[in-house]
């Protein structure tokens, strides 16, 4: 059997700083959050150290191995983390939904297009591809903008709670339906809408699917610096083959090599003095402290 192949130490580091895996660059408040991910491109939410990848809860813990624990309601970092996801949903600046695998992450507006291009559904294509509960919650909304998570139950006449939440994330992996607002009183609720209304110009940009691909992975690569077999697909939801054409097309502008199969590095050798100290990343957005 192949051994696996694993993320040498320098490249650790790199991830530390880019990722904001360190304690003097750990993510404080919205303002401090949407810099991170612009930065990065994209991040998942809640996911910790066994899962690969930026994380906007790592980054709030600011070191490597921060691991959720079982009892998040009274653990300070995961409630700030909440609290974070809560307010950058309702700042509108970043996209945040349940993407493919049901993975719920935040991109910056620069790679909507590109996300788009690989998972969403154009309306032609709704009625073969989304299921006909997905269909009646789009109707409503459509009709009404946005709604809670109750009133579009009534309204859509999927009354069966698990059928519903299935609907809902289908048209949020679809990127046609995203949440806008988070409300705890009178109870808590979402308030949903089309993702359409709040970034119109990203999800109306046409991109082929080549160029998509390789612009997912550059922005992996700007912030992992190497990435190993099955890393790039795990994190963002692609196949194996899609994130490996992603990686080669990387190789073939010189951006990176690919010392062995499934593996490939920034072509410019990493700088961790200047990517922390200078706060520069390799995409050239600032990657120092903020708030």
């Amino acid at each position: 059997m192949r051994p696996k192949p694993t993320i040498p130490e320098e490249y650790e580091e790199f991830r530390d700083a880019q990722w904001r895996r360190d304690p003097t660059r750990l993510v404080e408040n919205a303002f401090a959050a949407e810099r991170f991910v612009e930065q990065v491109g994209f991040a998942a939410c809640l996911t910790d150290c066994r899962r690969p990848g930026p994380s906007l809860y790592v980054a709030v813990c600011g070191r490597r191995d921060a691991v959720m624990p079982r009892n998040v309601q009274k653990d300070p970092e995961a409630s700030l983390t909440w609290v974070l996801k809560d307010e950058l949903i309702a700042r509108g600046q970043l996209y945040y939904a349940k993407l493919a695998r049901g993975k719920a992450m935040f991109l910056a507006p620069r790679l909507i297009p590109h996300f788009n291009a690989l998972w969403g559904v154009r309306r032609a294509d709704e009625p073969r591809r989304l299921g006909k509960n997905a269909q009646k919650i789009l109707k409503v909304l459509r009709h009404e903008w946005e709604m809670s998570t109750a009133d579009l139950r009534d309204e859509s006449g999927v009354k069966n709670r698990a059928a519903f939440l299935k609907a809902l994330d289908q048209l949020q992996a679809a990127m046609i339906v995203v949440p806008s607002q988070v409300f705890y009183q009178p109870k808590f609720t979402y308030i949903w809408t089309l993702a359409v209304g709040r970034f119109p110009d990203a999800l109306r940009k046409r991109v082929g699917r080549d160029a998509a691909l390789r612009e997912i992975a550059r922005a992996f690569l700007c912030g992992a610096g190497m990435t190993i077999p099955g890393e790039l697909a795990r994190v963002t939801g692609l196949s194996r083959p899609d994130a490996g054409r992603g990686n080669r097309a990387l190789v073939a502008e010189g951006f990176a090599v690919s010392p062995a199969y499934g593996v490939y590095h920034l072509a410019e050798p990493i700088d961790l003095q200047t990517s922390s100290e200078m706060g520069t990343d390799l995409a050239g957005f600032p990657a120092g402290g903020v708030g």
